[in-house]
């Protein structure tokens, strides 16, 4: 899909094109975060900014000043439809040849706006992925730009009828879906994996998280996910999406799902299906 628009920057200098010896295209060097432009905002900024800056500081790379960025994130999104989505990739920068990082390299920032996903009607429908994710505690939570698990797994799959695929880890424990975090309804509690490990601490993660008193952290099976009263996935862009099929196991609407999906509209109107 073709970006609506692009702007790049080495350090706070704005250029024509990506360095061929930027780190994030040699080796993946780098973060990104992926949100929902609504109204001429971006929803949830303060969050998407915050784990930017956690990232940037696990993988040791320099963060654009917050005033700068914003001032920057401003001025490109002012021109955007009423509903667009916002990449911003931050790379370490060009260096030479070889892993090692380099003393003093200048970041890269890439903007770049994308039209929004239309509004979920129905459902989803969902598979299990075959390939497995790694557990790596040094990389889990945030997003880096090392994302071949996923590529893999969405690539094992063609049918437009399928919309999403779940992954399990090496361990056989669900990490998530390849775009989207994973709540399952067990017992009355609203359950989502863990991600010291592996996955990524999604934002939408984060208000279900904050915002339902019957969803908390817990390690999930397969099992566990299939038996499960109610599936949902979540993720910046798209908010709430229920789950109407994984495999041969279907799940008719259910109520507590309805009445999160409406809570979370009230809170954010970006995510109310009349936006």
């Amino acid at each position: 899909m073709n970006a609506l628009a692009t702007r790049l920057f080495r350090g706070t200098q704005r250029v024509d094109a990506l360095d061929a010896a930027d780190r994030g295209l040699a080796y993946g060097d780098g973060l990104f975060e992926t949100a929902l432009v609504h109204e001429g905002a971006v929803v949830w900024w303060p969050a998407h900014l915050a784990r930017l800056a956690e990232g940037a500081a696990r993988l040791r790379i320099p963060m654009p000043a917050p005033d700068w960025l914003a001032s920057q994130l401003a001025d490109f999104i002012a021109p955007a439809p009423a509903r667009a989505v916002l990449k911003l990739v931050l790379t370490r920068g060009a260096g030479g040849r070889g892993y090692a990082p380099p003393a003093a390299a200048e970041p890269t920032l890439a903007l770049t706006l994308h039209a929004a996903p239309a509004h979920a009607t129905a459902p989803l429908r969902l598979r299990w992925c075959d390939t497995p994710l790694a557990l790596q505690p040094a990389l889990a939570g945030i997003k880096h730009l090392n994302r071949l698990e996923q590529v893999l797994a969405r690539a094992e799959w063609s049918d437009p009828a399928i919309h999403e695929g779940l992954m399990l880890d090496t361990e056989g424990q669900l990490g998530c879906a390849t775009a989207a975090n994973v709540f399952a309804l067990c017992d009355g509690r609203w359950l989502t994996p863990p991600v010291q490990r592996r996955g990524v601490a999604g934002v939408a993660r984060a208000w279900v998280l904050a915002n339902e008193p019957a969803a908390t952290e817990a390690e999930l099976s397969r099992a566990q996910v299939e038996s499960a009263d109610a599936l949902f996935l979540c993720n910046a862009v798209r908010g709430i999406l229920p789950v109407g099929r994984l495999g041969d196991r279907s799940w008719a609407p259910h109520p507590a799902l309805a009445a999160l999906q409406r809570r979370l509209g009230r809170s954010e109107p970006a995510f109310d299906p009349g936006s």
